[in-house]
């Protein structure tokens, strides 16, 4: 849907709202009660005209640019080319990983694009978060982390590809665009590893980025799987 369609169809509904609006009681307090709902109801559409007119200008922006850049970020990612990857990291707010769809922010780790680049060198045991079911803290350094909660599937070759979707689902609760709500992210997906499982071995990849200055940068690397 174009532009042209959506104030089309939204002159159409503010249209409907006013001649609404038109009948009304006779009496002074209708009157105003009914102003103020229509109001409330004019500002609610054109909020939503504004998250659609923006939907469009990001959808178009990935068609020439995430997806290629989500190529390079997962083959810089699969290869250990940390180097690269650091170039694609957002250069104020650092890159987010969450072992889980749920972001906790307080336990979640934020490395700088510099800090990026020596991770696979760093012998650091750092605490990830909490392992699901049994709540342990999860403690590794990076390379373990990686194996783990990182590249445990091959995300360059997913069977599925969610464009700003969510594609996989689990009783961790997806919370993105509550973290990040100004977000676009691409999820890698694998409905299941190993048939024996019948899908409980599902694994995701969600590459998070946020647009400044017209650049798209990575923020978030978020893990996903079947949880407890």
């Amino acid at each position: 849907m174009n532009r042209k369609w959506i104030c089309v169809i939204s002159l159409m509904l503010v249209f409907i709202i006013l001649l609404v609006g038109c009948q009304t009681n006779n009496t002074s307090d209708n009157l105003q009660k009914e102003l103020e709902e229509k109001n409330k109801r004019i500002a609610e559409l054109e909020k939503r005209i504004e998250e659609l007119e923006s939907q469009l200008d990001v959808s178009n922006e990935t068609k020439e640019s995430l997806l290629y850049i989500t190529v390079e970020v997962i083959n810089a990612i699969k290869t250990k080319d940390f180097n690269k990857l650091a170039g694609f990291v957002h250069p104020t707010k650092g890159l987010r990983f969450s072992p889980y769809d749920n972001i906790d922010i307080e336990t979640s780790n934020v490395f700088t694009a510099d800090e990026v680049k020596n991770l696979l060198k760093d012998d650091k045991v750092y605490m990830w978060g909490h392992y699901d079911g049994s709540g342990e803290p999860i403690e590794l350094n990076f390379s373990d982390y990686y194996e783990k909660f990182i590249y445990d599937a091959d995300f360059a070759n997913p069977q599925i590809i969610g464009n700003n979707v969510v594609v996989s689902y689990g009783n961790a609760i997806d919370n993105i665009k509550e973290i990040y709500p100004e977000s676009y992210f691409i999820e890698l997906h694998f409905k299941g590893l190993d048939p024996k499982y019948e899908g409980m071995d599902w694994r995701s990849l969600k590459l998070v980025f946020e647009r400044e200055n017209d650049t798209w940068y990575l923020v978030a690397i978020v893990h996903g799987q079947w949880t407890i």
